[in-house]
């Protein structure tokens, strides 16, 4: 096209020299300004240092806070995937599930529950070691959705739950012996070494097992004197059944590379930076925090879409309602009440394609 004169509003017209068709050209400037709404977002810039203390900056963003950046569902099959919730506020937390190199899923529910996880667990090809820190809920789920996936429990949290029994400082001999053990499982790195720490432990509640068993009478009912080391004790005996403690170290697995024994790789490299990010810019409403938490998810997942294409794919708040409304009227004719039992989730609508809706 070649220019072919100006508009009466005197803009640039362009014509096409084949077919005689004239257009003019408009400059969509919603891409350039999501852009810098994330370049804020995502780092610790203040509004107060911009020009005007960032009140033209608000005016041109503020309408982007009504979009919902949804996790792609790819089906990519991954070895490792780690898993944690962060909490927002008492009765909002975003589980998160990341691989090895970025974020792979995100979900938000009032609790950790069995129901939550599976939403989650649900929109991820089931990898070979899922490693977690223990949260409510989630073996649940992982047992109906992840059926063949094995478990590491995080060692770091282990250690973390017997300090938080024992102290730092223990003052009774079994609960000195106890913390020894606990920090040595954080030093296990070969099979043998996990052996000699199992048969250890088991030494261990064997000679102390009368010490353990003693009861003491309080408000008329018998309870065990040193609560806090049976409770210490028994979690880690339902670790060991389990098999949970050492999967890391497992030859059928081991065989193509090691295998974490923390999640550190979700705590310091998603939660760290969230926790971060809320901060820099605490004051948020909730649900602006919890889509500062989706907006960084979605940045940091393997491939986000640019700018552009975030604006014509992602849903607002208003179309979430427009299906939130639909299927609560579908439900009260197929049940007559309108209730719809935990509610919709927003990351259900990640598809950008056509897709039933299914609700329980």
């Amino acid at each position: 096209m070649r220019r072919g004169g100006k508009t009466s509003a005197g803009r640039q017209r362009w014509r096409c020299m084949v077919c005689n068709a004239s257009k003019v050209h408009k400059i969509d400037n919603e891409a350039k300004h999501l852009q810098e709404f994330l370049d804020w977002l995502l780092s610790r810039k203040r509004q107060s240092d911009m020009s005007g203390q960032g009140r033209s900056f608000r005016r041109r963003t503020s309408h982007l806070w009504n979009i919902w950046p949804l996790a792609p569902t790819t089906g990519e099959i991954h070895r490792v995937i780690y898993v944690d919730g962060i909490y927002l506020s008492r009765n909002t937390v975003v589980l998160i599930a990341r691989s090895d190199c970025y974020v792979v899923g995100w979900y938000v529910a009032k609790s950790e529950n069995a129901q939550a996880w599976a939403a989650l667990l649900s929109k991820i090809a089931p990898p070979e070691v899922v490693v977690c820190d223990g949260g409510s809920g989630f073996e649940k789920a992982r047992r109906v959705i992840w059926p063949d996936t094995r478990v590491q429990r995080c060692t770091f949290h282990i250690f973390r739950q017997i300090r938080r029994q024992t102290t730092s400082r223990p003052r009774l001999a079994a609960g000195v012996e106890l913390y020894g053990l606990a920090k040595e499982l954080l030093c296990i790195r070969s099979l043998y070494q996990a052996n000699m720490w199992t048969e250890n432990y088991r030494d261990w509640c064997l000679y102390w097992a009368e010490f353990l068993a003693e009861q003491s009478i309080i408000d008329g009912r018998k309870v065990f004197t040193h609560q806090r080391l049976v409770k210490a004790r028994n979690a880690l005996n339902r670790l060991i059944n389990k098999q949970v403690l050492f999967t890391y170290l497992d030859p059928d697995l081991t065989k193509d590379g090691p295998l974490p024994a923390t999640n550190n790789k979700i705590e310091g490299g998603v939660n760290a930076p969230l926790r971060n990010m809320l901060r820099d810019h605490r004051g948020l409403s909730l649900e602006r925090r919890i889509k500062a938490v989706f907006w960084w998810c979605y940045m940091h997942s393997e491939d986000p879409l640019p700018c552009a294409k975030i604006l014509k794919e992602m849903p607002t708040d208003d179309e979430i309602a427009d299906l939130f409304f639909s299927a609560a009227k579908r439900h009260r004719e197929q049940s007559g009440s309108f209730g719809l039992g935990t509610g919709i989730a927003w990351e259900d609508y990640h598809l950008s394609g056509p897709r039933p809706l299914e609700w329980m």
